[in-house]
């Protein structure tokens, strides 16, 4: 069955991996070693992601899961700083996410993601109009690897899970996509998923990524 649409995961795949500054200025904050922040950091990152935490309440329960305590200005400063840590694109990704569009291609972007990045992105991100859905969790209180927000954004698209490729960086997420019928990719850099894309003949006569020239 071909392929008629294409839906990408937004972190780590159409951004870059963390922004260094913005990451070092989060831990800076917390004063934590960076092993510990980590720890933390991903500990109520999916009902922040679900919707069920705002920017505020995230760093209010980091900080009581620590045994620390932020001011007000503190949690803003966080907020912000882990806003810019997923802001940076991957240009190459998004310039084939364009080349699709241009193809016909439907495409969506399945996210993962806090009220507050979103915001950002809504704000300063005109190409996300570009896109013919959006699928945020924050928004349908739905999370991936659950198998309904897969299934819902097919929906939203018009078409069934055979017809749509599934792009994300994590193998668990790759894992429930292709359990409700979708051809699925991990995403690991440009140059990979081109390969992938060739060996499989997934999109044939449709632009593939720009490989990465010296």
């Amino acid at each position: 069955m071909p392929i008629r649409a294409v839906i990408f995961d937004y972190g780590m795949v159409l951004s870059n991996p963390q922004d260094p500054v913005a990451h070092r200025d989060l831990v800076a904050i917390t004063g934590l070693a960076p092993d510990a922040f980590e720890r933390f950091y991903w500990v109520h990152r999916h009902e922040y992601d679900l919707g069920n935490l705002t920017g505020a309440s995230y760093w209010a329960q980091f900080a009581r899961d620590a045994g620390i305590s932020f001011t007000p200005r503190q949690i803003e400063a966080l907020i912000e700083s882990d806003v810019i840590m997923w802001a940076s694109i991957n240009e190459r990704m998004l310039a084939w996410a364009a080349a699709l569009q241009d193809a016909g291609l439907a495409t969506a972007i399945l996210s993962n993601m806090g009220a507050e990045l979103l915001s950002y992105m809504r704000q300063e991100f005109a190409w996300l109009g570009h896109f013919t859905h959006h699928t945020w969790s924050c928004e349908l209180g739905i999370a991936k690897p659950d198998p309904a927000i897969y299934t819902w954004t097919c929906e939203q698209l018009g078409v069934c899970p055979e017809e749509a490729l599934f792009l994300d960086d994590k193998p668990e997420n790759i894992r429930a996509a292709e359990e409700v019928g979708l051809q699925a990719i991990q995403f690991r850099n440009v140059d990979q998923l081109r390969a992938e894309l060739q060996s499989r003949a997934l999109l044939p006569n449709l632009p593939l990524p720009e490989a990465l020239t010296a």
